[in-house]
């Protein structure tokens, strides 16, 4: 098998679908289902079911994708520390972020790293920041920024604490927040169980949800329509003519840390190390 095999079975295994898979690997159906073919032919196995409602992969296909995955994990080390052998800073930085911390305050990290690094290139992937911890455990990426305490075995870095704000258009009154339509969005685990704990605390009865979006930037948007009421991190809030008020657990602030997460072994690696150290000194 070669890279590009790795590749395939992962993002086939992904997907689930040989259609989507094909897209997202920018080639054609049937020259995927070939390249199948021969390796089942080559490994004289057969690598996956095709089935109505999509395919399924077969005991062998399965240790198949497992070996990809481990061999797509060893040639980026490999990549990494060839690299690292060379004078100054080359290679690739991998990066995981939460998307809402992507959004607004990892740019002007980056653009700075960039900036004073020219010959480094950067490769992010956002989501969940338990699904971003679970790529750095398993060496997808190299640094990772998480919001919330959520539990690791590697290093890490205290960026910055936020209050969570009850945002509205109209003055708050904390004790009215359970008549109010409440607008949810989704967002990590870890947030949501932070917020959902200081309300069943504090009020002891259940949130007035009315509306559910798949985004805290549209929840933002339809409290500034007057439609309700959210909870947000202090970070999302841009608009000045919303009203705030910060959640309090007896007298004192709830607040919403962001660490940067890495591997000590790492730090081997130079572009790793200089942007780790960059991140010690914000």
């Amino acid at each position: 098998m070669e890279e590009k095999d790795w590749n395939m079975l992962t993002v086939l295994h992904e997907e689930m679908n040989i259609t989507r898979a094909a897209k997202k690997l920018y080639t054609s159906q049937p020259a995927l289902s070939y390249r199948i073919k021969q390796l089942e032919q080559e490994f004289d196995i057969e690598i996956l079911h095709r089935g109505n409602k999509g395919i399924t992969f077969t005991p062998e296909g399965e240790y198949l994708v497992h070996y990809a995955r481990e061999m797509q994990i060893k040639n980026r080390a490999l990549k990494d520390h060839l690299h690292n052998m060379k004078n100054g800073l080359y290679g690739t930085l991998r990066i995981g972020s939460s998307s809402n911390y992507a959004h607004y305050e990892l740019p002007d990290k980056l653009s700075a790293f960039m900036n004073a690094h020219r010959n480094v290139e950067v490769s992010l992937v956002t989501g969940w920041s338990s699904n971003i911890l679970e790529q750095l455990q398993d060496e997808s990426i190299h640094v990772a920024f998480i919001r919330g305490d959520l539990k690791s075995t590697g290093e890490k870095i205290l960026l910055s604490k936020e209050e969570l704000m009850v945002i509205s258009t109209k003055k708050i009154d904390l004790d009215a927040l359970p008549s109010q339509n409440y607008i949810q969005y989704q967002t990590d685990p870890y947030l949501k169980s932070t917020i959902d704990k200081w309300w069943l605390e504090t009020y002891n009865t259940p949130m007035n949800i009315t509306m559910q979006v798949d985004r805290i930037d549209t929840s933002i948007e339809m409290v500034k329509r007057g439609l309700g009421i959210t909870i947000v991190p202090m970070m999302s809030i841009k608009d000045s003519r919303l009203y705030t008020s910060p959640l309090k657990r007896e007298g004192e602030k709830v607040y919403r840390k962001t660490w940067v997460y890495y591997k000590k072994e790492s730090l081997e690696l130079n572009t790793v190390r200089a942007f780790i150290e960059m991140m010690k000194k914000e």
